[in-house]
């Protein structure tokens, strides 16, 4: 997954940079209203993350050319204004979200999280992957039509597993999606694999291939092949 970032301020910039690296991300930047011009109109991105208050112009300018030049790109925009006209004005334009500084980086990856589930699934509440069945709005689970008692946690790392089928995740990556800054406090990822541990057997328990790979070294890949 591919995400741009448009914020003049360097530090909060590289900051998110960062935390979506670490999450497996590919995550580009740019500081000023005319280089994020050029990038969205020469790249393609599943979301971009943009400020207001920018260099040499306004975010919801890049916020319309994306609309006008029919990008698919999710988009959220972050100001330091709390101010309702903003928001409005974003909203109208087309973006996805808005979220107003400072914020959690937790936050803001959730919501980035959210945008690219709803475009891959096409908006849809219920997931399917083979046998199994998510239903996002009743957080319930179900392997052929059998329901699956998964805990919070559970739920959570089935679906951000099903959401990037195929790829592979790091530990780092899964702690910070799913725990969010609480993962900063811990020395190992030991507890990542109690979970998914956990969520392996009740999956098979219940009649479930075992989707959840180990990749050594790295962490894991959620494939049917």
């Amino acid at each position: 997954m591919k995400v741009l970032v448009i914020e003049d301020e360097i530090g909060l910039q590289q900051s998110i940079r960062k935390y979506l690296e670490y999450q497996g991300y590919v995550c580009e930047t740019a500081g000023d209203f005319v280089t994020g011009m050029e990038k969205v109109n020469r790249f393609s991105y599943d979301c971009v993350v943009v400020d207001i208050g920018l260099p040499y112009g306004s975010g919801l300018g890049i916020v319309k050319e994306l609309k006008e030049i029919k990008s698919k790109s999710g988009i959220i925009i972050i100001s330091a204004k709390n101010a309702l006209e903003d928001k409005l004005t974003g909203l109208e334009l087309g973006s996805d979200d808005y979220l107003t500084k400072p914020f959690h980086l937790s936050e803001l990856t959730a919501r980035i999280n959210a945008i690219i589930r709803r475009r891959n699934f096409g908006g849809s509440k219920i997931t399917e992957f083979n046998e199994i069945k998510l239903d996002a709005e009743a957080q319930r689970v179900t392997v052929n039509e059998k329901t699956v008692d998964l805990t919070e946690k559970e739920y959570q790392l089935l679906e951000y597993f099903i959401a990037n089928q195929r790829r592979v995740l790091t530990k780092a990556a899964i702690a910070a999606h799913i725990w969010g800054d609480e993962y900063d406090q811990v020395s190992n990822y030991d507890f990542i694999y109690t979970h998914i541990k956990n969520l392996r057997k009740k999956l098979i328990d219940s009649g479930c291939s075992d989707y959840i790979k180990t990749v050594h070294g790295t962490g894991y890949r959620f494939t049917d092949n």
